[in-house]
């Protein structure tokens, strides 16, 4: 049974703020330690789940169900801890990834800009070094779309196998931690560029072994800096410059003053902002929403979720059956008999049995026994209202004695169990209920059900209580022979 507190749970409408890799992992969690549980067990407790969220209006999704078993299982906090410790192990991997990233790009970036004093600074190999990056950038989020995983052989290394669910993750996660490293090695190398250009005199030319021309060469650095032409023209080097810094292997350009080789600095720094950074910065915004996506889809394909919707949906039958083998038959055996109607009673009428709305149709002798109005429960009746009409019978009476109606070729129902358990703790002691079920809609005394149907009803009255539930018949009450 589930564990109730003294107080009747509420459903409220308290947002869930569960990121989808933390629930995923806390549901895959849940249904694994569901495993080691009877199938009748979880089927009443998500059961009650579904009727709690249909009387407050409450979602029934994932997340709403852990948080409503958290109340009542403080094993939950055991599967809690599996979302939080894998989104922790990331969290570790990423910042191992961003530090990583920041250093590499401090020394890349010095390496890149490093000048002796003799030969100038290669503007050629830095926009083939813009390139480089961006083409990595792009490899990266392709393998995470394609599901690639290069490096798996070396995360089965570093880390322990991970979870199945978590698995067709990997690509995914990884991708986020590389894009996050990438982003944290752009900024880096960003930051040393400009504090290079501060606190050093760097001399910037162009050369190649190809036979370019200075005005191809400048074609190239304009298409590079369309981007920001409209924002920073000084940042778009003019044909003058790129034709004055191109320098030889073996010559010198006398006819350029020296002042002017300093001013590539702002097309080398919007050039990697704009190629390195902001590329960078998308494809990690674009990897973090991709993992979020793919976790709500795994959860929704998730084959707990399907079994915990059918189970949320269909109502807990009382078969009689001791065990769920279902190679064996239904224990049949009972050593309950049929009991006398009490002479003064409450008539209550579960799930609509007996169509209570006009004293005038009850036959004679339920008339006599139960003067007082009938109170429907069950069925299409909230479960407040449930509590509502047990409250009122508990305040009417010291000791409260129940008739309630009910249908006898309908089997029991865990509902019906789960009513009267809250009623006999709420009743005083000495409380009884007297089941009388009835063949059809009408109460006819001669409508008593037959032997076979009142079976499934003498087996769920054993198991109840001893004393606090019999079923009765109207054919020993009036003196009339049962058929």
């Amino acid at each position: 049974m589930v564990k109730q507190s003294a107080s009747k749970p509420s459903m409220t409408k308290t947002s869930i703020t569960k990121q989808p890799l933390r629930l995923l992992m806390d549901f895959d969690a849940q249904i694994q330690r569901d495993g080691q549980q009877t199938s009748d067990f979880i089927h009443r407790r998500d059961r009650k789940f579904a009727l709690n969220c249909e009387e407050h209006n409450s979602p029934s999704d994932p997340a709403h169900w852990l948080a409503w078993l958290g109340r009542f299982d403080n094993s939950c906090e055991q599967s809690a801890g599996a979302g939080q410790s894998t989104e922790q192990r990331w969290q570790r991997i990423n910042s191992g990834f961003i530090a990583m990233g920041a250093v590499l790009g401090i020394i890349t970036m010095a390496g890149l800009l490093f000048y002796d004093g003799g030969q100038r600074i290669n503007v050629t190999v830095i926009i083939g070094f813009v390139a480089l990056q961006l083409l990595l950038a792009l490899l990266t989020s392709l393998q995470s779309v394609m599901g690639w995983q290069p490096w798996r052989p070396l995360l089965n290394r570093c880390m322990p196998a991970s979870d199945p669910a978590l698995q067709p993750l990997q690509p995914a996660l990884m991708a986020r931690a590389a894009q996050g490293g990438g982003l944290s090695f752009a900024v880096a190398a960003l930051l040393t560029l400009l504090a290079m250009v501060v606190t050093q005199d760097l001399a910037f030319g162009w050369s190649t072994t190809l036979n370019t021309a200075a005005s191809g060469y400048h074609q190239l650095t304009s298409a590079l800096a369309k981007p920001w032409a409209w924002l920073w023209p000084a940042a778009v080097p003019d044909p003058a410059l790129v034709e004055a810094t191109r320098f030889f292997r073996a010559g010198t350009n006398t006819a350029l003053t020296p002042a002017r080789w300093g001013q590539w600095w702002p097309f080398i720094s919007m050039l990697w902002l704009v190629w390195v950074v902001l590329p960078r910065l998308l494809l990690r915004l674009l990897a973090s929403a991709l993992v979020r996506l793919r976790a709500r889809q795994l959860l929704l394909r998730h084959p707990g979720l399907s079994a915990l919707r059918e189970r949320m949906a269909t109502p807990v039958l009382d078969t009689g059956a001791g065990h769920n083998d279902a190679s064996d038959l239904p224990d049949t055996r009972h050593n309950t008999l049929l009991q006398p109607l009490p002479e003064k009673a409450q008539l209550l009428s579960w799930a609509g049995a007996g169509t209570v709305t006009d004293k005038q149709t009850l036959p004679a002798a339920l008339a006599a026994i139960c003067p007082g109005p009938a109170l429907d429960v069950g069925g299409l009746a909230s479960l407040s209202q449930d509590q509502q009409a047990i409250a009122q019978l508990a305040a009417n009476s010291d000791a409260v004695t129940a008739l309630m109606l009910v249908r006898s070729w309908e089997p029991p129902t865990g509902e019906l169990l789960d009513f009267l358990t809250s009623a006999r703790q709420s009743w005083p002691a000495g409380s009884r209920v007297c089941l009388l079920p009835l063949a059809a809609e009408t109460r006819e005394p001669s409508a008593t059900a037959t032997d076979r149907q009142l079976q499934p009803w003498l087996r769920f009255a054993e198991r109840c209580p001893p004393g606090f539930v019999t079923v009765g018949d109207i054919a020993i009450t009036t003196g009339l022979s049962h058929s």
